[in-house]
């Protein structure tokens, strides 16, 4: 079967899609609050548009460039130690990995979705205990969850680059806007909670700003541009010959950007309107505090945790699908086989991976399921977030920079719009600076885990 194009638009949105993750909008709120607020949003997007911007180009040139799956643009891209090189492209590995736990928290959100449509938690005692009881004590409502969202994405996946994902895309990322949008007009209504979340994410606080600050800011914008991984590579394989790269690459940050600052905006004005916590970050802060603070508001609360959560669950579902298309389309063009063939393939150890995620967190088989005192949804999320991860980064940004012809890149970018000084900036940028930012996220990760 052959690997369809993206449309202009179908790759803004999948890319988009892939970037706009439940880490991003759950992390970045948190993140914004606790380091002097719109000041950590200048560094933000400073960084963003600098380091994170260059070896995202980077990414998108790699798979440009080699126009396959990654094993293969590896091996066709490189000079010599071919072999060796296309060795690299397994770091695809990482998506799967990450596809298997993600899809369990997933499974979670569609829970609270069904939930919502009844009586939420009024208490944050209540909504603690219906949380650990669903993940620890409700192995069905687990393994189901997590198993509708497994066969949500696989069914998007097994329809292609076309018919599949830039049709989920096209449909669930303005579904998305439209719902933090409907939810960003209720906020409007909420006087006071509203100014204070405005003051809280847009009042500066240079004071707060420190150099763990600025490698935390930079390690979110990696993370949340999936780099890495070898999804940018993989879709960007697929990008039609007539789309900017640049200019589409702008867009899809812009995109990222914009979701985490709704969402912001949104969570802190429910935060502040019911003075709870806000140093609350992950699941605590979606599934304790803000599903107590809807059941306070009644039937409107219903309706507002709906959409909230349905809008979280698009998140993540599209950033999902982007996960597993790498590996299955090296199976494709590899082995010649059919795309359901692949995805089968991928599918089974998917399945068995999240489901040892969701056997981990239950009371019951946690101990049998648990390695150096770590669970094994926590494992996975380590050894890709801290690891894996940030090696694909440095593979890529390595490769690119130092690897791949020179000629080809300039032939590449001057024909998107980019002039000839603008791409050596870009150039030293990638084979210099990226790199050593890397290294510092990945260094600055090892020891805030050290210091808890």
């Amino acid at each position: 079967m052959s690997h369809n194009k993206f449309s202009k638009i179908g790759f803004v949105l999948s890319m988009a899609g892939s970037a706009v993750g439940l880490g991003n909008i759950w992390k970045f709120p948190t993140m914004v609050g606790n380091n002097g607020g719109s000041a950590f949003i200048a560094v933000y997007l400073s960084l963003m548009l600098t380091i994170a911007f260059v070896a995202f180009l980077g990414e998108i040139s790699f798979g440009r460039l080699g126009g396959s799956d990654v094993v293969h643009s590896f091996y066709i891209l490189a000079p010599k130690h071919k072999k060796l090189w296309s060795m690299a492209g397994f770091l695809m590995i990482t998506a799967v990995l990450i596809a298997s736990f993600y899809m369990v928290v997933i499974g979670w959100l569609l829970y609270y979705v069904f939930r919502s449509f009844s009586a939420l938690p009024k208490t944050a005692s209540e909504a603690g205990e219906l949380f650990n009881t669903l993940i620890s004590l409700d192995l069905t409502a687990g393994l189901i969850t997590f198993t509708a969202v497994f066969f949500v994405v696989f069914y998007v996946v097994s329809r292609g680059v076309k018919s599949g994902i830039e049709k989920l895309n096209l449909i669930m990322m303005p579904s998305l806007f439209v719902l933090l949008l409907c939810l960003l007009l209720y906020s409007f209504s909420m006087g006071e909670g509203f100014s204070k979340a405005l003051k809280f994410l847009f009042i500066p606080d240079f004071s707060a700003i420190h150099a763990d600050t600025v490698l935390a800011a930079l390690g979110l914008a990696f993370f949340s541009l999936s780099m890495g991984v070898c999804t940018v590579s993989t879709y960007s394989a697929s990008l039609d010959d007539k789309t900017n790269i640049v200019k589409s690459s702008l867009s899809i940050i812009a995109i990222d950007v914009m979701v985490g600052i709704l969402m912001g905006i949104v969570v802190f004005t429910f935060i502040f309107a019911f003075d709870a916590d806000t140093t609350q970050a992950g699941p605590g802060l979606i599934f304790v505090s803000l599903a107590t603070l809807f059941s306070n508001l009644g039937f409107v609360g219903n309706l507002l945790g709906i959409a909230f959560f349905i809008s979280l669950f698009f998140a993540g579902i599209t950033s999902a699908v982007s996960m597993i298309e790498p590996f299955a389309f090296y199976l494709i063009n590899k082995f010649g086989m059919s795309r359901k063939k692949a995805i089968s393939i991928v599918g089974v150890f998917v399945y068995i991976l999240g489901v040892a995620c969701v056997f981990s967190f239950y009371a019951e088989t946690a101990d049998t399921f648990a390695l150096f005192g770590k669970s094994f949804f926590d494992i996975l999320d380590y050894l890709t977030s801290n690891i894996l991860m940030p090696l694909g980064a440095i593979i890529f940004s390595y490769f690119v920079g130092f690897i791949i012809k020179k000629e080809s890149l300039y032939e590449l970018f001057t024909s998107h719009s980019m002039s000839k000084k603008v791409f050596e900036i870009w150039y030293f940028a990638l084979r210099y600076i990226v790199p050593f930012a890397i290294i510092a996220i990945a260094a600055y990760q090892f020891w805030a885990l050290a210091q808890k």
